[in-house]
This record gives structure tokens, C-alpha cells and sequence, in this order.
């Protein structure tokens, strides 16, 4: 026990020492009654998030609450008790810009996914896809693939939400077909989303915060797809071989507009731009994604000089879902005024390897991640910067992202999909196959073990 806190006391010195940069070292008021007000108003605004459809209240509003008051309370206390106000600045300055590289990011791939919806890139794929005559457990194969590798590209709650609306186009009331159906994309698009810089959330801030190189997530691919593909081929056993009574006849075959072929090359070009932004150019990645953003522009420019019309950029992004980036923004900003405080200081010390270690710590980070949701609990771990090596930044990565699947609200995609399916993907029907995500998840953190630990491939 007395090894124990003095390792909370030197882990809460020696973190917020190291926080302050150049404006000197920061007072640990983690034991205050801001510290404790803190706590206490981010537990009950994350309870709000996570009872969003009890409660019937956007998410955003109670992150983007606990996240800007909290900082204002530590800036009252900083002012009531003569403290260096610069510290108060700095730090909200330093938190903006994290929380801009990654707003911004996904501004711009969100408005490419509006422009992509809109010009029926979608649709046409729906289409394809029900138009083939596969059976029930056919399309629970494709859809899943699909998924799997659309993610890394389009991010995993956009992923989500377009097949899950192929799932209910095709059938709207056997559960015996959607339920699996639907666990599967989820569990698809998290996984896939594991190995891309860009297909979740966590991996982006891993990312922009320099804990890898694009390359380096790409050595997650192996520990991701086997774990998919070992929870899918359980769950495929639960799904009918028949197929479904659907008249193609009565469904419009969609014709994407002119230039759409041009859009999804500009979207890549775009991811690519980000990428050489970040490794080469030494830019933030969302720097790549903001000149994509102008060739997006310039071509509805070209576009309506040619055809006298053209997609409309600004109404794109006029539908782009606002409330996820100020969740974002919310529940990032809050996560760093704890950091601010002191909390997360406290937190890390369960990776120090006289109690956990780095690699069960990374472990629990998972199913922690099912239950909380992985984008603060990723944050809180990028915040805390425990030392670890590369290996053990990629497991937290693998399993932040993996993890979120174990429960049916504890990543954007699944919550995305019990919006799509109401009263069918719940989370109940979602616990009733858990069990076969749980499993993939071993699976997964296996293969990294035997990746990394045992080959010693993507160190």
C-alpha cells in the first residue's frame, strides 16, 4: 500500500511537471474542490451522453458543457488564489490546437461522405449489393467486408450508417437476419477502422499525437481482420441461408451525377495529401485534408461551368452532423482539464509495472472503452502519456478501437446502428451475441501478442 501511493505521488508530480512546457510546472490541485467539482460534473455529464436515448438529449450538449465550464472553474480558482493565470492560457491554447487537428480533419472527410451521398455514390452501391440475389448469410458476408474495408477510408460511424440502411432496405423485420446482420458491421467497421490512421477517432488522435506512423497502424491489419473474421464466422452460423423476399422491380436503379467518379478520386487524393502532410511535410495532417477541401471546391466550381450545375459544397457541409464534432470538441476539452487538474496523473499509475503493466493496462483500456466509450477513454490515455514503447501504443490503439464493440453503445458505430434499427439492434439483442465479439477480441490481442512480442514484426 505504501508503494502503491508512492507511485500515485511521484506519477501526479511528475506528470504535471512535464505538462506545463515552457510556462513552468503546474500546481496539482487534484485534491481541491475544484478537483473534486471536476470530477463530479464530467460523471454526471457522461452520464447523460451515455443515457442519450433514455434521456432524449444530444450528446453534445452535456460534453460541450462539463468540457468548457470545467476549464472556466479552474480558471476561477486560478484568479481566487493569485495563481499564474499564463499556466490557465497556455493550456487552453495548447488544447485548441490538439482539438483542431482533429475537428478539422473530420470536417473535411465529412464533407466529402455529403458530397458522395449526395452525388448517389451511395445508392448506386445499396443497389448493387440487393439487386445480386444473395442469400441472408451472403449479405451478412458482404456487408461485413464491405464495411471492414470501407472504415480505414470513411470512418467507421459513417461506415456504419450507410450498410446498416442496406440491412433495413433488404429486410425490415426477421431479427434472425438484422441482429447478426448488424453486429457485424459494427464490429466491421471498428475493427477495420483499428488499422488506418483516419477510421476511428482513436486511431486519428493516436495519430496526430504522434504515438505512430501512418505505416506503423498498418502492421494492425493482421490482429484486426483475424479477430473480425473469427467473431463474423461464428456469428454467420445464427444467420439464415435463405433468401430474402425482396422485389427488385419496384427499386429505382440509381445513376450516380456527372463528376461523382471524379469526387471519390479527389477523396482519396485527399487521404493522401494527409498523409504526406503529416509524415513528410512535418504539416498536421488536417492541413492535407483542408487543400483537399479546396480541389473539392474548385471542381463544383468546374463543374457548374461546364454543366451549368454542380454538387454545392456548402450544402454538403451544411448537413455535415455537427453535434459529433462538438461531442468531440466537448468531451476532448473535458478530458484535458482533468489532465490540467491532476486526475489522469493518478490514472496512469496503474501502467507503472509494479501494478499492472503496460500491456494488461492496455488490455483493460478495451472492454473500459465498451463501457465508457473509446474516444475519452483514449484521450485520457494519450493525456496521462504513460511511458510505452511503440508496441504497446499500437495494442491500445487495437484495443480502444476493437473494445468499443463489446457493447452495443460503446463506440459511434454502434450507436450510430441502434439509431438506424430502433427496437431491433438494442442492447440487449446486442449482449446476447457478445460473447462471440469477446472472443475475436482475445483473438486479436493474440495476434498482437504473437505480431509483436513473439516476432517481433512492427516494432
Amino acid at each position: 500500500m505504501l508503494k502503491l501511493l508512492s507511485i500515485l505521488g511521484f506519477s501526479s508530480v511528475a506528470l504535471m511537471a512535464s505538462g506545463g512546457g515552457s510556462a513552468g510546472a503546474i500546481p496539482d490541485i487534484t485534491f481541491t474542490w475544484v478537483g473534486y467539482g471536476a470530477l463530479i460534473i464530467f460523471v454526471i455529464a457522461y452520464y447523460f451522453v451515455a443515457m442519450e436515448e433514455k434521456y432524449h438529449i444530444d450528446k453534445a450538449k452535456p460534453a460541450l458543457f462539463a468540457g468548457t465550464f470545467i476549464f472556466m472553474l479552474i480558471a476561477f480558482y486560478y484568479m481566487l488564489h493569485g495563481m499564474d493565470m499564463n499556466l490557465v492560457h497556455t493550456q487552453a491554447q495548447h488544447l485548441i490546437l490538439e482539438i483542431a487537428e482533429i475537428f478539422f480533419f473530420l470536417f473535411v472527410a465529412m464533407t466529402y461522405i455529403e458530397s458522395m451521398i449526395h452525388m448517389r455514390v451511395f445508392d448506386k452501391l445499396k443497389y448493387n449489393l440487393i439487386s445480386k440475389g444473395y442469400t441472408y448469410r451472403q449479405l451478412f458476408w458482404v456487408t461485413g467486408i464491405l464495411a471492414f474495408f470501407i472504415s480505414p477510408i470513411a470512418d467507421n460511424l459513417t461506415t456504419a450508417l450507410i450498410l446498416s440502411t442496406v440491412l433495413i432496405t433488404i429486410e425490415k423485420e426477421n431479427k434472425a437476419f438484422l441482429v447478426p446482420g448488424a453486429i457485424n458491421i459494427v464490429v466491421a467497421a471498428n475493427a477495420g477502422g483499428a488499422w488506418s490512421p483516419f477510421g476511428d477517432i482513436t486511431t486519428l488522435m493516436a495519430w496526430t499525437a504522434g504515438k505512430g506512423t501512418f505505416v506503423d497502424f498498418l502492421f494492425l491489419f493482421p490482429a484486426s481482420i483475424i479477430g473480425y473474421l473469427v467473431t463474423a464466422a461464428i456469428l454467420s452460423r445464427f444467420v439464415p441461408t435463405d433468401v430474402p423476399d425482396f422485389d427488385i422491380t419496384k427499386e429505382e436503379n440509381p445513376v450516380m451525377m456527372d463528376g461523382a467518379k471524379v469526387v471519390i478520386a479527389l477523396g482519396v487524393f485527399t487521404i493522401f495529401c494527409a498523409v504526406m502532410s503529416h509524415q513528410v511535410l512535418h504539416l498536421p495532417a488536417m492541413w492535407g485534408m483542408m487543400f483537399g477541401l479546396s480541389l473539392l471546391k474548385l471542381y463544383d466550381y468546374r463543374l457548374k461551368k461546364k454543366h451549368g450545375k454542380g454538387f454545392d459544397v456548402f450544402t454538403s457541409m451544411a448537413k455535415i452532423e455537427n453535434n459529433t464534432l462538438m461531442f468531440f470538441f466537448g468531451i476532448l476539452a473535458a478530458v484535458g482539464a482533468l489532465y490540467f487538474i491532476g486526475w489522469l496523473a493518478l490514472a496512469a499509475v496503474v501502467y507503472d509495472p509494479s501494478v499492472l503493466g503496460p500491456t494488461w493496462s492496455n488490455i483493460g483500456v478495451g472492454f473500459l472503452s465498451a463501457i465508457v466509450d473509446n474516444v475519452p477513454v483514449m484521450s485520457a490515455v494519450l493525456k496521462a502519456s504513460p511511458e510505452m514503447g511503440l508496441d504497446q501504443w499500437m495494442l491500445v490503439t487495437l484495443t480502444a478501437g476493437v473494445g468499443g464493440s463489446l457493447i452495443s453503445f460503446g463506440s459511434a458505430a454502434g450507436v450510430g446502428v441502434m439509431g438506424k434499427l430502433p427496437g431491433i439492434y438494442t442492447f440487449g439483442a446486442h449482449m446476447k451475441y457478445s460473447w462471440t465479439i469477446l472472443v475475436g477480441y482475445i483473438v486479436s490481442v493474440s495476434v498482437w501478442y504473437f505480431q509483436y512480442q513473439v516476432l517481433g514484426i512492427g516494432h
